[in-house]
């Protein structure tokens, strides 16, 4: 069987997707699936199981892009096609059935899982490998309580100030735990986290250095994560790490992070300088398990 996904480009919205084909490749073992997907998410598949090839979608002036994209996959015949981007593509291309995203009320989970009848919407998911793993055993402690914290995004208002991350941490740790700096490549994502890692000397700095399998693998391993409402945010949700998304003024109705425990701490507001560090203290007594873990996460 020959499945066509067709995800976002963006990373949390392709995360938000990783749900659909959990199921597919549940229900349908056999399948050989190519990702179309932008080249910031293209990481997110490396470690997915059927996953026959991904085809990193670079975008370009007047939807130039779909062109090519289109000429990749035309000359296969699929089996299924699904489309979450809800794009001209699926109906240009012979397969025997198409699903695709048509926009609705809900959270983003609840409307993908709407492209294929899905009913509860099913939860994001990491692929990992025994060598992420292993990376990630390196790099942070299993004998204390490891917080990770994720002070970027993408557009300045949805930034929690520099200085509340560093507040929540101390206030969080107890004088135990570790902090962990996580966000992006590139020198802009590199200037916006130098003043936490500044703020804590001590913490572990994997600011742009790991791939996204290997980030995923970090975040299993965390007692909590903090973060403003970004790809990482998700990513750490679908991990499966207790998870607080920091929201001002973009909706956590719709883009709250999704996870086994997870919580989105919201700016009534709409300005993110008027979270509190209560509100986070709040939030992690909500989705925590003491005995697991505020005594820190074992290998």
């Amino acid at each position: 069987m020959r499945i066509l996904f067709v995800t976002s480009n963006r990373l949390g919205d392709a995360v938000l997707s990783t749900g659909l084909l959990d199921h597919l490749i549940r229900i349908f073992p056999d399948a050989r699936i190519t990702v179309v997907c932008g080249p910031v998410a293209a990481g997110l598949f490396a470690r997915m199981p059927l996953r026959e090839r991904t085809i990193a979608l670079e975008k370009r002036q007047m939807g130039r892009h779909w062109l090519p994209l289109w000429a990749s996959v035309a000359t296969t015949w699929w089996d299924l096609v699904v489309d979450i981007r809800g794009s001209a593509l699926s109906w240009l291309v012979p397969t025997r059935r198409r699903a695709v995203m048509r926009r609705s009320a809900g959270h983003k989970i609840e409307q993908l899982a709407a492209v294929l009848g899905l009913s509860p919407p099913p939860l994001p998911v990491v692929w990992t490998a025994a060598e992420d793993r292993a990376k990630a055993a390196s790099l942070v402690p299993s004998d204390r309580p490891v917080i990770a914290l994720a002070p970027t995004a993408n557009w300045l208002p949805k930034i929690w100030p520099v200085e509340r991350f560093a507040a929540a941490f101390q206030a969080l740790s107890g004088g135990n735990a570790q902090a962990v700096v996580i966000a992006g490549p590139g020198n802009t994502e590199r200037a916006m986290t130098a003043p936490l890692l500044a703020a804590l000397p001590g913490s572990i700095d994997l600011v742009g250095n790991l791939s996204l399998p290997e980030i995923a693998a970090v975040l299993a391993r965390t007692s909590l994560f903090v973060g403003n409402d970004s790809g990482l945010m998700h990513l750490a949700a679908a991990a499966g790490a207790p998870t607080i998304g920091l929201f001002g003024p973009t909706s956590a109705a719709e883009y709250g992070p999704a996870g086994p425990r997870a919580k989105a701490v919201i700016a009534a507001s709409g300005r993110m300088e008027d979270i509190t560090v209560q509100q986070i203290l709040d939030a992690a007594a909500e989705i925590q398990t003491p005995a697991r873990d505020m005594l820190g996460r074992r290998a």
